[in-house]
């Protein structure tokens, strides 16, 4: 049953949902529900069967039936659509089938009304008693109105829906349909796209007269002659030339929302255009870039698009199924997409789901049909999966979509612009030299050094000029590799606050159809801001003799520096030539240890305190102080070759990366 609505949704103009009241709504009745949606503006909810409610409750249990309609409807464009009980059939479908047969006193006790049957005895045994049926004629004619057609002869988009052909023994083969679009008078030509062949109208009729032209919304037959009605059943005929075999095409969809499962690209769908229902591949991709596009380009599009057939449908169109006319763009990219989104992230609830009352996003979908159709753009798609169960009571209609554009698989599939994102991540293992920036004295670096995103075996060339970013947002450029250990050198010529130890990114798109995997980014280095260079502090020679003994090629003065270079290691660090109960000042670079119950960590890097020339290891135990917290910890240690210290802190530190600290000392221990 569904699939032959869903065959007929391109010449519904009105629905009537006729619902069993004593049940309620079932699985088919909500798939009409969607159908109705995608195809009309008008509905009428016909309450059937309520002469299967007792008498006396009759009344109250069919304001009990309207209610639960209203409920279902709700949240759809019908909340409001009239209601109406009837009885079809009073006695229901065993008494329908004796009245039938023709049992004269049949009718005596199925309890037809004089309203309906007109009080006639001569005709109560032929028909079935009804209840009500007046009742909805009266909302009929209150509701209806003149669809609205394209009323201009235009014979060079003429489109007809065949739905039965069959011979007339003298006159020829009769074609019985609807007109979609267009018009056609006897002896223009006509084309049968699925037979490749084409005929003249030998005549024309509408409700068994003759006629001159019919036009769209016109039900009529056509006669052709030299026509084997055997070859069709069911399809097209249409002005020679404007109706093309189609094996593939690009639509934008919206899912059904009362379809539970999910959209899976490259899964199989039955896809309805017109009366043709074939199996179809359907890929999804673009929800994020279709929201990009404001409402006003949407209804520019809307208002000046061209379509060969103008509107090709009567009440079913895409129009309104609620899907805008969009001109598919092949120069833009689209970011990959594995699966159709229920929601986009602004669309989202707390949950990740799509929030009440919100339609599912449009998207792109390539539909490659199994079987090539015929069908012209703009035409109104329909996509279920009807071997699901039936009774499964889940709706069985996926998505409904417009076409847009042809797609040939062996000729457009490299033009489709989808790429994924990529990004790795590396570290600094080395600062440039420090500059002080012009325009906001800020101190940093224009020049850094990053490993743990390359091996050593990679070739650095094709990775020279790509951007790279930092966690503060600075952008910077490949400029060459840095040794032979996969490391490599980074300009920024904006300048960088980066430490060591912190992150790099490098990001990138690769498109799915580049056969070359090339490497694309959108980005773009920031203007130079210059700055003057920071020259480090100069450093204290120092004589450094092996075991306190100068050899035989040293001075006279041999002892005396001997001395000195002993003091230099019991007394005091030589950083910076400070003295060694003078405070020293250093910055934390890094957090490590353990963490506490109370969430600080106990080890602190600092910088600063010692130079490289240091033996750290003879200053442990040294008191340090955090400056703004006043938490005290010792050294711990060395950690690594660059001067660096561990500094421990029993009770955990509660400051951040770049807070200053300060070494007492040796007198204040």
């Amino acid at each position: 049953l569904i699939r032959t609505i869903i065959g007929g949704a391109q010449i519904i103009d009105m629905v009537l949902l006729v619902v069993d009241a004593t049940k309620g709504i079932q699985t088919q009745t909500a798939e009409c529900l969607v159908i109705a949606e995608m195809t009309t503006r008008n509905l009428i909810v016909v309450l059937n069967k309520i002469d299967l409610f007792p008498e006396n409750e009759r009344e109250e249990r069919l304001r009990t039936a309207e209610k639960k309609m209203r409920a279902a409807l709700r949240g759809t464009k019908f909340e409001d659509a009239r209601m109406v009980g009837i009885s079809a059939c009073v006695g229901g479908e065993k008494v329908a089938a004796v009245m039938g047969g023709g049992g004269a006193g049949a009718g005596a006790g199925t309890g037809a009304t004089g309203e309906d049957n007109g009080g006639s005895s001569s005709t109560a045994g032929l028909i079935a008693g009804t209840n009500n049926i007046h009742g909805l004629l009266n909302i009929l004619q209150s509701q209806i109105r003149a669809p609205n057609r394209d009323a201009r002869p235009s014979p060079d988009r003429f489109h007809f829906a065949v739905d039965h052909c069959f011979p007339i023994k003298g006159q020829g083969t009769v074609l019985t349909g609807t007109c979609l679009s267009g018009s056609a008078h006897p002896n223009d030509m006509v084309e049968f796209p699925t037979l490749a062949t084409q005929k003249k109208i030998k005549g024309l009729q509408m409700f068994r007269r003759k006629a001159n032209i019919i036009q769209q919304g016109d039900r009529a037959g056509i006669c052709v002659s030299n026509f084997d009605a055997k070859l069709m059943e069911r399809g097209i005929i249409a002005s020679p030339g404007t109706v093309k075999l189609i094996r593939g095409a690009i639509a934008v969809v919206r899912k059904v929302r009362f379809f539970k499962g999910g959209l899976n690209s490259g899964a199989k769908f039955h896809v309805s255009v017109g009366h043709t229902t074939v199996m179809a591949t359907v890929t999804f991709w673009g929800a994020r870039e279709i929201a990009k596009q404001s409402s006003a380009e949407r209804e520019k599009m809307e208002n000046t698009g061209s379509h060969a057939f103008g509107k090709s449908s009567l009440g079913g169109s895409a129009d309104l199924a609620g899907l805008p006319r969009l001109k598919f763009d092949w120069n833009q990219d689209f970011l990959h997409q594995d699966n159709y989104l229920d929601a986009l992230p602004d669309e989202e609830d707390q949950n990740g789901k799509q929030k009440d009352g919100s339609l599912p996003p449009l998207h792109w979908a390539r539909v490659e049909f199994l079987t090539p159709v015929y069908c012209p753009m703009d035409s109104l798609v329909i996509g279920s999966r009807l071997d699901s169960e039936q009774n499964a009571n889940a709706c069985r209609l996926a998505f409904s979509g417009r076409l847009v554009e042809r797609y040939d698989e062996k000729s457009d599939h490299g033009r489709l612009k989808s790429y994924t994102k990529k990004e790795k991540v590396g570290t600094v293992c080395r600062l440039g030299d420090p500059y002080r920036r012009a325009n906001d004295n800020k101190l940093v670096r224009y020049e850094v050094f990053g490993t743990d995103l390359f091996k050593k075996e990679t070739n650095m060339t094709q990775f020279v000029g790509l951007l790279i970013e930092t966690d503060r947002g600075d952008v910077g450029s490949i400029q060459s590799s840095f040794g032979t250990s996969g490391k490599f050198r980074v300009n920024f010529p904006g300048g960088t606050d980066i430490r060591e130890g912190d992150s790099l990114y490098l990001r990138f798109k690769r498109y799915a159809n580049d056969p070359k995997k090339a490497i694309h980014q959108d980005g773009a280095l920031p203007p130079a801001r210059t700055g003057s260079r920071v020259d480090p502090p100069a450093k204290k020679k120092k004589n450094k003799a092996k075991n306190g003994i100068r050899n035989d090629a040293a001075t006279s003065s041999s002892s005396q520096a001997t001395v000195v270079v002993d003091n230099a290691a019991n007394d005091a660090p030589s950083n910076n030539g400070k003295n060694a109960n003078a405070p020293v000042f250093g910055e934390i670079v890094k957090l490590k240890g353990d963490v506490l119950d109370n969430g600080k960590s106990t080890i602190a890097i600092v910088s600063g305190l010692f130079s490289m020339e240091d033996d750290i290891n003879q200053h442990k135990g040294r008191k340090v102080l955090l400056s703004a917290t006043e938490e005290e910890g010792e050294v711990d240690g060395s950690f690594g070759k660059m001067g660096k210290c561990k500094v421990l802190f029993k009770d955990g530190i509660s400051a951040d990366v770049g807070s200053q600290v300060k070494m007492l000392g040796k007198e204040a221990q």
